[in-house]
This record gives structure tokens, sequence and C-alpha cells, in this order.
């Protein structure tokens, strides 16, 4: 999710450092970046099924829900309604490009800082809006604080933690947005019964809270020793890498960061050598990854889960309070990928979430066809049970597989050269469809009614072929010897790397090409994908 300058793989060795309180605040960081990014995801589905903040932005819609004309499946059908949810992606889309500049010139420490400003201010301009053209303005501004903040925490995290514990703090940011969910879904439970029409407000303005210790958090911690000495300010950053392990022994780990740094300027243009034949795998896996990850239909649930619920028939309380299950199944399944990515591996996760998530789609499609009809008022106490758990079924498959590894995949397969660049893509695919996805989907529900989820399951479908017999298995293997380890050993994207294979270092020079020996072969073997040839 990070964007600009540049990551030094934490593969290259293990070097001295303590967990000292600098990196203890940079798990803060990841806390207010994450649970400011999945508290606006939360609480826009929330306030948009309260009868006070339709009967003020959106009229039309209000009266539909109530005068019970229309099909249970479009009453919320509004395109007004849709962009303001959906603006907040769009925004924080353009905003990525201006974010990987200034992570890049400015450092990672200062991008922070303006993401914590765009989000205060979009919190006040939200919670005191007084028209619609207000309230679209501060979702906008929210989302600008989404593109800087998801280009600069991440990479922040990545750079300042100890190399044992990146990994973990990598997820942690996603642990820390499906916090920000369930928050914001106990916020809506609790706003939705306030008298008066003011508690979309609350709501609303409770952002405020990590937006703030956004901000106070970006003022108090150094920069990165990795952005301080790719900007020149060598002598800065070792004594800021002294600072953050802890000990005196930095000097290895310091001059591996000055040769990541010098590396990585030699590429003069990366995102035209992210584009060359031997980036392809890279480059298609990534942007596949980001599409299929909102082709699960998994923000559309999270987004409008409160309204979804009350579209089948669940009365206001049932169906906030289904929502808030929903965002707890999210959190602790998050914790089951933090606990077996490195165990299990990342191939594992996806093909059994991808059963798990087409099996419960097809359930709830087959319940809501045949139980849920155009003007119905309700649906069955026991069958409304089963779609809840279906849902929960489907969030708890996507919270362990698709949710942290659509990020993780991308960011450790990417080699130095192209990392930033590759990155950067990867956050812009995320966003232009995540923010496709939640224009549509209530007017892909009315349209569809219950196939909707007969639609994401065929994707469902579709991506986990993609892993079976595209996606190599990269647990457990040092970034740099991607290329060799699993690249050139892939049944199919081997055949890409034939200029590598002749020469091509990545970096500019010739180098001879390594010979593998008997035995390194059997160090690289690897489930690097299901070969259909070998099954012939």
């Amino acid at each position: 999710m990070a964007g600009g300058g540049f990551a030094a793989s934490s593969a290259g060795g293990d070097f001295e450092a303590k967990i000292t309180p600098i990196v203890i605040i940079s798990c803060i960081m990841a806390a207010t970046g994450g649970l400011m990014f999945g508290y606006d995801v939360g609480v826009s589905g929330g306030v948009t099924s309260m009868d006070p903040f339709l009967m003020k932005f959106f009229p039309v819609v209000y009266r539909k829900t109530k005068e019970g004309k229309d099909s249970n499946y479009c009453k919320y059908d509004n395109q007004g309604l849709q962009l303001f949810t959906s603006s907040l992606y769009l925004a924080g889309l353009t905003s990525t490009f201006f974010a990987s500049y200034t992570t890049r010139r400015l450092g990672r420490r200062l991008t922070m800082l303006i993401a914590g400003l765009f989000f205060l201010v979009g919190v006040v301009l939200n919670a005191a809006a007084q028209d619609l053209a207000m309230l679209i303005i501060g979702r906008i501004l929210l989302g600008c604080g989404v593109g800087f903040a998801n280009q600069a925490v991440p990479l922040f995290l990545s750079e300042i933690a100890p190399t044992r514990i990146r990994g973990a703090l990598n997820i942690l940011f996603q642990l820390n947005v499906t916090i920000g969910i369930l928050f914001a879904s106990l916020v809506n439970y609790g706003t939705a019964k306030i008298k008066g029409g003011w508690g979309w407000r609350l709501s609303l303005g409770l952002a405020g809270i990590p937006a703030l210790l956004l901000t106070v958090g970006a003022l108090m911690v150094v920069e990165t020793p990795n952005s301080l000495i790719e900007r020149g300010r060598l002598e800065e950053g070792k004594a800021v890498l002294r600072k953050i392990r802890g000990t005196d022994k930095i000097e290895p780990e310091f001059q591996e960061l000055v040769e990541a740094s010098r590396v990585a300027k030699l590429v003069k243009h990366p995102f035209k050598n992210l584009m060359q034949r031997r980036n392809r795998p890279q480059l298609v896996i990534a942007v596949a990854l980001q599409i299929f990850q909102q082709c699960t239909g998994i923000n559309a649930i999270m987004f409008y889960a409160p309204v979804l619920f009350k579209t089948l028939g669940f009365h206001d309380d049932a169906s906030l309070y289904s929502a808030v299950i929903t965002g707890a199944v999210n959190v602790l399944s998050t914790l089951v990928s933090i606990y077996s990515v490195d165990k299990v591996g990342r191939r594992v996760l996806l093909l059994e979430a991808g059963i798990q998530m087409f099996f419960s789609q097809v359930v709830i499609a087959i319940i809501l066809g045949i139980k849920v009809k155009e003007h119905s008022e309700n649906l069955h106490n026991t069958y409304a049970i089963i779609v809840v758990v279906m849902v929960c079924t489907f969030v708890s498959a996507f919270a362990w597989s698709w949710g942290p590894l659509g990020w993780l995949i991308p960011s450790e397969t990417f080699p130095l050269e192209t990392r930033s660049a590759g990155q950067s893509v990867t956050v812009c695919v995320n966003l232009l469809f995540t923010f496709v996805i939640a224009q549509a989907f209530l007017s892909m529900l009315c349209h569809f009614k219950y196939g909707i989820f007969i639609f994401f399951s065929g994707w469902v479908l579709i991506m986990s072929f993609f892993v079976l017999f595209l996606v190599p298995e990269t647990k457990n293997i040092p970034i740099e010897e991607m290329t060799e380890r699993v690249w050139k050993k892939h049944w199919f994207w081997k055949r890409f790397m034939d200029d590598h294979v002749e020469g091509f270092n990545g970096y500019g020079d010739n180098d001879e090409e390594t010979v593998v020996n008997g035995s390194d072969k059997k160090v690289y073997a690897h489930n690097n994908g299901f070969d259909p040839a070998s099954q012939l």
C-alpha cells in the first residue's frame, strides 16, 4: 500500500535491534492510520441507513424507503447516495499521485502529517454539513487523507520496524482497518438511538479521534532513516537509526541502506522500467490481485452492511447489530491471517478462502431468491440468521486471505528498482476499483437483485483458478531471491525471465548468469503454482 521512495529489503541479513519506544509509537501510527481508513469505510453504510440523514440529504431515497412502492432491492438506488460513499475513493485515487511525490521528496513523516490535516478538515465539514455539496466536499478531503495515509503509513512502518517484526506490522495495518470498521459499526449502533435526529453528525464527527491521533503522532515521531538517507542527509539518518534500534552497532544496516538508496537512484524512470518484459509477472499479479480483491464483493458488503440487512427486512436496530457482528468477525479473522500466513503460506489461504466465499455467496443468493420478494416486509427469523451466518462466513474467509494478502503479495514480489512504482500502481488500481464497486453496488443490487451474489461468486471462482495456476508461493523467500526461486521456477512466468537470465540484473549492468547446481535446486524447490502440462 506504500508508494514513493524505497524500502530496503529486510532479507539481506539480521541486524542488531531492540524494540525501542519509537517502535512502539510506530505501532500506534499503524493503529491510527488504519483506524482512520477503516472508520471511514464503516461509518458511511451506517449513516446512510439513518432516517434523519436521508431526510436531510437524500429525501428522494427516504420517501422510497417509506412508501414501499419500489422493490426492496431498489429502495436505496440513488447515484447521489452512492457518490457520498464512493467520492472518498475517487479522491484517494487522485491524491495517490501527489502522495507518491511527497513521500519521496518530503519524507514519510510530513506526508502522514498532511494526511492527518486532510482528515481533520474533512471530518469538520462532514459533521457540520448543511447541504449535499458540503457533505461531498468533506468526503473528498477525507479521500485525500486516505490517499496520503495509505501511501506513507505502511512505508513508514516497514522502514522503522526491526526485521523480525516487519511482516507482522504490515498486516497489523490491515488489522486496524478492520478494527476501525468495527468501531464505526458500534458508533452507528449507538448514535442511531439518539433522539433529535443528530446522531449521524456524531457518527461522522467521531472520525476526528483517529484523525487527531494520526496528526499528533506524525508530529511526535522521527523521520525514517531510509527517507533521510535517500534525501542525502546521511549523518542525520545514521543518528536516527541508532536511536530507533537502541544500539550503537548499526553500521552494517546503515551501509545496506546507503547501498539500497544508491541502487534505487540508478533507475531514472521506474514506471517505464515497470513495463519491461521481465517485470510483467509481478505487475500482472499485483494488478489482478487488486481487481479481484474488490470483485469478491467485500467492500460492497462492508460499505452497505446496514443498508443490505435493512433491504432484507431487518429492522433498524437489527440491521446495525448485524453489521457489528460482521465487523467483529472481520477483526478476529484478520488475527488468523497474522498467525498463519508464514506457517501455511499464501496460496493455501487464498484457495481455501475461495471455496468458502463461493459457497457462502451461493447459499445467500438461493435464500434471497426464494424468500425475499419484491415487496416483502421481512425475512423469516430462521432464514435471516442463516443469511447473517453466511455473510460472516464470507467476511471471515476474506479477512484471512484476500484482505491482507492482496497487499502483502505485491509488496514482497516487486524488485527494488520498481518497488516504488509497483506499489503506486497497486494502490491506484485498488482505489479505482473500490470506487467503481462503491458507485455501482446499489444500482447493481436493484437490477440484479439476489443475482448480485451470483455475480460476485462467479468472480470468486475465476480468481481462485487464477491463484491455482498463476500465483506462486512466496512464503519465507527473501525479496532479493524472488527472481531465482520463484519466477524462474514457475511453470508459466519463467518464460518472461529470458532477458534476466541472459545477463540483465535489473540495474543496467551485465553479469554472468548464476549457475544453479543440483543441491541448490533442492533448496529452491517451491510450490509455484499448478502446472496443467504436468497433469496431462
